[in-house]
């Protein structure tokens, strides 16, 4: 990142510090050929026994989590059950037998989370907390705290302690798949050789997305409501750049896996009333074409339907592209780690949309960075 340039907001230099800050996290719990062993020693700890890990998290956190959800169970084939924060005090203590308890949040002091862990801490499970501050009461109450290295973030809508979020996930899952047996340790040097190529690659297409996104929110500036569309670990991206939007921008905005699109909100489907598909695609996993296929699919309907479709895809494609309005490429990774590129464009997008409205998009309405009481 330049460090000389002036950003008129906090978010927007939050975004572009982004590269930097995965890389820090990156470096702090990998080489780029081989995990740390020492580091996620704490975590085998926590996750030895254990048949199941259960998520607890709010906002964009909660986001990471479903995140983290397909990537321990597509990876390491461990079941993961993801519970809002607020609601898992009233769970019954029957839900999940045996869980490594896993709680996110950025600041580690949310009221909601920091009582969640105390309850499973309660019930007798092992407790692992992922926190920007690993100096905070989760952070220390927890049996293992594998913090993110984020740095200071001063913008409400969160950004750059999300991607790292993620970065700790994809870290955690592969440990875990690699002491389960489900990942050789050529497998698991191939994803992070990708994990590592993420901050250079990302810095380098950001100026562009910055001038794109510009240019399309002065196009939807007038838009309503956002249906954001994505497919498997998608999904979670989607819902998350709905938040931002309407957090950020005070537009409405919903997150929905794409085939879902059909069952009841494609009567909201409009010119004012755009879509913004998640369309990327990995050629060498079967499972990413086919999400991609069917997502053609339905963009294709979705056009002749008269839809204003925003997608987001791989570097290259054509085929979503001719469908529609407008398109960022991101660049061609694995599918397990394009996330780490999609948000940030649907972060610009919030951004960009805040200002065209005159939006103090560092203090939305209504927000605070930490919830610390009810």
């Amino acid at each position: 990142m330049d460090t000389t340039r002036p950003f008129p907001h906090a978010m927007l230099r939050e975004i572009f510090e982004q590269p930097q800050a995965i890389a820090e996290t990156l470096a702090a719990y990998a080489k780029s050929e081989s995990l740390r062993e020492e580091v996620f020693a704490p975590a085998r700890q926590a996750l030895a026994g254990r048949d199941s890990i259960l998520i607890a998290a709010s906002g964009s956190s909660r986001h990471a989590g479903l995140s983290g959800e397909i990537l321990f169970e597509d990876l390491a084939g461990i079941a993961v059950d993801v519970e809002y924060a607020s609601e898992y005090i009233y769970r019954s203590t029957q839900t999940l037998h045996n869980p490594c308890f896993v709680v996110i949040s950025q600041s580690g002091e949310t009221a909601d989370t920091s009582e969640a862990l105390r309850e499973a801490i309660a019930r007798g499970c092992s407790t692992i907390a992922i926190t920007n501050k690993p100096e905070s009461s989760m952070a220390r109450l927890a049996g293992c705290s594998l913090p993110t290295f984020a740095g200071v973030e001063k913008a409400v809508p969160a950004t750059k302690s999300f991607t790292t979020q993620l970065a700790v996930l994809s870290l955690l899952a592969l440990y875990t798949a690699r002491v389960r047996g489900c990942m050789t340790r050529a497998v698991v040097e191939s994803h992070l050789e990708q994990l590592f190529r993420v901050p250079s690659a990302l810095e380098g297409v950001l100026p562009r997305w910055e001038q794109e996104m510009a240019r399309i929110a002065t196009v939807l500036k007038e838009a309503e409501t956002f249906l954001f569309l994505g497919r498997g670990i998608h999904y979670p991206i989607a819902r998350e750049g709905a938040l931002k939007l309407k957090e950020s921008a005070y537009i409405q905005a919903e997150g929905y896996p794409t085939g879902e699109l059909k069952h009841g909100p494609n009567a909201l489907v409009n010119r004012r009333n755009p879509l913004v598909v998640l369309g990327t695609c990995d050629p060498s996993a079967p499972d990413s074409v086919l999400r991609y296929e069917k997502t053609v699919n339905l963009v294709r309907d979705m056009h002749k339907q008269g839809a204003q479709i925003l997608s987001i895809v791989t570097e290259g494609d054509t085929r979503i592209t001719e469908l529609s309005d407008h398109v960022i490429t991101v660049p061609a990774t694995a599918e397990y780690i394009s996330p780490l590129f999609e948000v940030v464009p649907l972060q610009l997008l919030a951004y960009f949309m805040a200002i065209g409205r005159g939006i103090d998009v560092d203090n939305p309405r209504n927000l605070v960075k930490a919830v610390v009481q009810e």
